[in-house]
C-alpha cells in the first residue's frame, strides 16, 4: 500500500519544526505533502532532515515572501520534464512528482492563497485558482487520470455543513471542477455523508480547508482517508492533517541511518 500524508504546517519557526520532524518521523506515511511553508529557519530546517537521511524533496523556492509546499517522500521520485505546473500563477504553491508505483501514480501538493475581502486578494486567489484547473486540463490523460491532488485548498464544499457565507462562486467551483474531470473527494468515498473539518475558526465553526483528491484511474484503489486532529490539538499546527491509502506497489529509497544530533529525532 502506498500512503501519504498533508498537512499545513503554518509557516513553522525553527523550534516548531523540531516538533514537527519529530512527529512526522513516527509516521507510517510513504509521502508527506507540506503546505505553508516559508522561506524562513523552520522549513529549512525540516526540509534538510529528510534530505540528510535520504529521502526525495520537491521545493520551489518561496519567493517575495511568499508560503508554498513541498514533497518529502521514501518513494523514488521521477521529474516530469518540463513541469506542467511552472506556469500557474504562484508556482512555488505547487509541488509536482511521477513517484514509482505499480500502477505509475503522479502527485500534486497544492496551498491555494487564502484572501480577505480586498479586490486585490480576491483576484489573486482567483488568478491562482484558474491557472491551477488550466494546468489540470492540459495534462496528458494518463498523468491526469492517475494523479494524487493534496494539500490545502482554502475552499469549502458548496455543501458544506455549516455553510458559511462570503465564499465566492470561483472558490465553490475548485471542488466541482476537480469532481466534473473524475476526481474522488478521497474522505467522502471513505466516509460518505460525514462532514470532516480541518481548521476551527474563532468562534468554533469547523471549516473543510484540506483534502486529498485521487484520480478516475486510481478510485478503485482508495482504502482509507482520515483527518487527524491531532496535530491540531497538540499545537503542532492550527490545522488537521489528512492521511491517504492507496493500493499499490512502491519501492522505497534505502534512507541511511541518522548521522548527528538533529537527524536522532527523526528516528
Amino acid at each position: 500500500m502506498v500512503q501519504a500524508l498533508t498537512v499545513n504546517i503554518g509557516a513553522a519557526s525553527r523550534e516548531r519544526a523540531e516538533l514537527l520532524l519529530r512527529w512526522l518521523a513516527r509516521r507510517p506515511e510513504d509521502v508527506f505533502l507540506l503546505t505553508e511553508t516559508s522561506a524562513g529557519t523552520g522549513t529549512s530546517y525540516l526540509l534538510d532532515q529528510f534530505r540528510n537521511v535520504g529521502y526525495a524533496v520537491v521545493k520551489t523556492p518561496d519567493i517575495d515572501g511568499e508560503r508554498g509546499t513541498a514533497l518529502v517522500s521514501r518513494i523514488p521520485l521521477a521529474h516530469t520534464q518540463p513541469d506542467p505546473f511552472d506556469e500557474v500563477s504562484i508556482p512555488g504553491r505547487v509541488a509536482f512528482a511521477a513517484l514509482d508505483t505499480s500502477p505509475r501514480m503522479w502527485i500534486l501538493a497544492v496551498y491555494v492563497p487564502s484572501r480577505d475581502r480586498s479586490a486585490d486578494k480576491i483576484t489573486r486567489k482567483e488568478t491562482f485558482i484558474g491557472s491551477l484547473l488550466k494546468a489540470l486540463e492540459e495534462l496528458p490523460a494518463e498523468q491526469h487520470d492517475h494523479l494524487v491532488i493534496g494539500g490545502d485548498y482554502n475552499v469549502i464544499s458548496a455543501d458544506h455543513q455549516p455553510l458559511h457565507s462570503g465564499f465566492l462562486p470561483f472558490e465553490f467551483g475548485l471542488l466541482e471542477t476537480l469532481k466534473a474531470r473524475g476526481f474522488l473527494d478521497a474522505y467522502r468515498r471513505c466516509s460518505p455523508g460525514i462532514q470532516a473539518y480541518s481548521w476551527i475558526g474563532r468562534t468554533g465553526d469547523g471549516y473543510c480547508y484540506d483534502y486529498f483528491h485521487v484520480g478516475p484511474a486510481l478510485a478503485d484503489r482508495i482504502c482509507d482517508c482520515a483527518y487527524l486532529q491531532e496535530t491540531r490539538e497538540t499545537r503542532l499546527t492550527d490545522h488537521a492533517a489528512v492521511r491517504l491509502g492507496l493500493q499499490a506497489e512502491a519501492a522505497k529509497l534505502p534512507c541511511d541511518a541518522p548521522s548527528g544530533p538533529d537527524a536522532l529525532a527523526l528516528f
